[in-house]
């Protein structure tokens, strides 16, 4: 017996199931703290090399370079030394969860700590915050795959990652919580709140500990909450929602183009840093996560981010100042998506809380010009929850979140106003959040209502029938009574014997009134006794999609084909009822 074996063999034998579960979860909170830590540091790193020897007052040329060699770099280290694609941070955690057995690959822990350094650090725009909660999860995945935990325990631990990643980079203990229920999906149970707790707070902790306990934006200016403004603030997250919208509806959409159109690494580089580099130039609010530009807006100092901008020139007078700042809100969309698509590693969070920065300051600026007098920072600060929660459809997530970040805790009446009338605004049109409906799409998607997600985690290949008794078009009726005397099946599926291809269905009852009269055995052959199916599946379809079918057709026996039509095998609705039943006591909380 290994080391390994014999360790774990002492853990089954000395410490309860239960109690190594909340162990587990404090040492996946602890290592998701170091690792975001870590990447902090590795981009804070580089950004002072960066700050220190090659930009300065006069050296601006670097703007429109750097983020290229980010890109590059990131590129080529994701392509010749991972050989794995690791963007789309959260969209692989909600994959792993619903398709791969919560299993996540070992270099998941380390990976895109590198790739989103070198990408973030020379000033690429988007986020560390999806990296490191892929990062999290990752660990939280395979230490309990290491101790050889079930799956269930394996989702927990993956969740556990996420918070204490989400605590770790934000100091945000309730945020990390919060977003593994909204944005993960897990079941709040009795069983999984006590861990998320330990390993979100547990890495807050560590946080505090390495990197002091100073706010990410630190609120100086804010007026307190006054009720007279609630329309106001109404009207904000209606904005922050079709805002949401927009950035869902167009960064799936410029991805899809780049993913479909850009083949080449070389090429997505070039294009990607181009593109990325001259929106920088002009647009210098565009480098990088974009936190300076943040503290600037919350706290009053809105001029500074575009002092260094070419349109300088033209003053910044309040119309000219909305008029840059909604430029760079629909344009940073695109930055992001150059930044990724050119081969970048980073996440949506920075890019969402940017823009909702932005949003909520014009929307201010604007009431202002118009006589209503309300404060530019309280809207800049509340802006940021609307399209988090737009965004990621998580409000409780977008609401916390932002109260942590910026201490604005008496501010929590109008946070809940626009994170809530943002969500319930993209809603309307938009049912997946941005992580999500890549996998919605494909049926993949692991979600809180128990029946669809039972019907997720079921599979084809494991209801699909392959014992029933094939028949080809050819055979009399004299060689199909032989055939029905060997099955214990009513049902034979009719084949064409050369190419394997599905034709149709023989029903024993369609033949039992003939099969006893030997004078018409070679009278009549399969061809002419056989119907066509009420329907066919196919062997990649999603088991809800399965069941439309069934509801559709009111059949309780359907065939599966390929994508060429050759016949798999039958599935019938009983096999699936029981394959529900057997995978919904385990998924089940007792």
């Amino acid at each position: 017996m290994s080391g390994t074996d014999s360790f774990i063999l002492w853990r089954e034998q000395h410490i309860k199931e239960k109690h190594f579960i909340l162990l587990l979860s404090l040492i996946v909170g602890l290592l998701s703290a170091l690792a975001a830590t870590v990447l902090k540091s590795f981009i804070h790193l580089i950004q002072h090399l960066i700050e220190t020897h090659l930009i300065n007052g006069e050296n601006t040329f670097w703007y429109i370079i750097c983020p290229m060699i980010g890109i590059a770099l990131a590129s080529l280290f994701v392509h010749y030394v991972v050989r794995d694609d690791i963007s789309h941070g959260i969209t692989k955690i909600l994959y792993a969860i619903s398709q791969r057995k919560s299993i996540i690959k070992v270099h998941n822990c380390w990976s895109s700590i590198i790739g989103s350094g070198l990408t973030i650090g020379f000033g690429g725009s988007v986020g560390a915050e999806a990296p490191i909660v892929l990062t999290g999860a990752a660990i939280g995945s395979n230490l309990a795959r290491f101790f050889r935990l079930d799956q269930k325990t394996m989702m927990l631990m993956i969740g556990c990652g996420a918070a204490g990643a989400i605590g770790g980079i934000f100091e945000a203990p309730i945020a990390g919580l919060v977003f593994t229920l909204e944005v993960l999906m897990m079941d709040l149970t009795m069983t999984s709140v006590a861990p998320l707790l330990i390993s979100s707070v547990s890495a807050t902790a560590v946080s505090y500990f390495l990197n002091g306990t100073e706010p990410l934006f630190p609120l100086i200016q804010a007026e307190p909450f006054a009720i007279a403004r609630i329309p106001w603030y109404l009207v904000l997250g209606f904005i922050c929602g079709l805002f949401s919208l927009y950035f869902t509806r167009v960064m799936n959409a410029l991805e899809q183009w780049f993913k479909h159109n850009i083949r080449s690494v070389g090429l997505k580089i070039i294009v990607g840093g181009t593109v990325l580099g001259a929106l920088v130039f002009l647009f210098p609010p565009l480098y990088g996560e974009g936190y300076d530009v943040i503290r600037q807006l919350i706290n009053g100092d809105s001029v500074s981010a575009i002092a260094e901008s070419p349109f300088a020139r033209f003053g910044n007078t309040g119309w000219i100042l909305i008029s840059y700042f909604l430029a760079v809100i629909f344009l940073k969309i695109v930055a992001s998506v150059a930044t990724n698509g050119g081969g970048g590693v980073g996440g949506i969070f920075a890019p969402s809380l940017f823009m909702g920065a932005l949003v909520g300051f014009v929307t201010a600026r604007l009431f202002n010009l118009i006589g209503l007098n309300v404060s530019e920072a309280n809207f800049a600060l509340v802006g940021m929850a609307g399209l988090m929660s737009g965004v990621m459809h998580a409000p409780l997530t977008g609401i916390f979140l932002i109260a942590e970040l910026t201490g604005g805790y008496h501010l929590f009446m109008p946070l809940m106003i626009v994170a809530v009338i943002s969500y319930l605004t993209i809603r309307l049109v938009e049912p997946h959040s941005l992580y999500a409906m890549r996998l919605a799409q494909k049926g993949e998607l692991l979600t809180h209502n128990k029946d669809r997600s039972v019907l997720t985690l079921l599979k084809m290949d494991s209801v699909i029938e392959t014992d029933l008794i094939v028949v080809h078009p050819e055979m009399t009726l004299g060689e199909l009574v032989k055939v029905i005397a060997q099955s214990k099946r009513n049902i034979f599926p009719v084949v064409d014997k050369a190419t394997g291809k599905f034709k149709g269905i023989l029903l024993l009852d369609e033949v039992r009134n003939i099969m006893f009269q030997p004078r018409l055995y070679n009278r009549f052959t399969v061809r002419d006794l056989m119907t066509s199916a009420p329907a066919k599946l196919t062997n990649d379809m999603p088991m809800e999609k399965v069941m439309e079918v069934f509801e559709d057709t009111g059949a309780w026996n359907l065939p599966v084909v390929d994508e060429n039509k050759k016949y798999l095998g039958f599935v019938s609705k009983s096999k699936i009822f029981n394959s529900y039943r057997h995978v919904l006591v385990h998924f089940s909380d007792e």
